[in-house]
């Protein structure tokens, strides 16, 4: 199976940006649609974007819309999470996931352990 490990995460001023990673291991990730999820304190996980096999096809939250760009490199085995413009509602912790299933998935059966992401205003 694959494993995930994502990095980037720092403490940012806002209107500042920053460039998530998610590398993996175990599989080629270039089987996977993968997908960047994020959590608050004391919020429900919420999705933020996603990436077909190929990077043909993105999918994005409306609230990161026009701020944010994923992107992967399957020959790295890594995918890419572009943030720019960021507000302090964008901090919590950013998880990379992948699954097997399909572009369109709503079900990640692989997670990364996370990377903090901090918007000072």
């Amino acid at each position: 199976q694959v494993q995930l490990v994502e990095s980037g995460g720092a403490l940012v001023q806002a209107g500042g940006s920053l460039r998530l990673s998610c590398a993996a291991s175990g599989r080629t990730l270039s089987r996977y649609t993968v997908g960047w999820f994020r959590q608050a304190p004391g919020k429900e996980r919420e999705f933020v974007a996603a990436i077909s096999v190929n990077g043909a096809y993105t999918d994005y939250a409306e609230s990161v819309q026009g701020r944010v760009t994923m992107s992967r490199d399957n020959a790295k085995n890594t995918v890419y999470l572009q943030m720019n413009s960021l507000k302090p509602e964008d901090t919590a912790v950013y998880y990379c996931a992948a699954s097997l299933r399909g572009w369109g998935t709503l079900t990640y059966d692989y997670w990364g352990q996370g990377t903090q992401v901090t918007v000072s205003s």
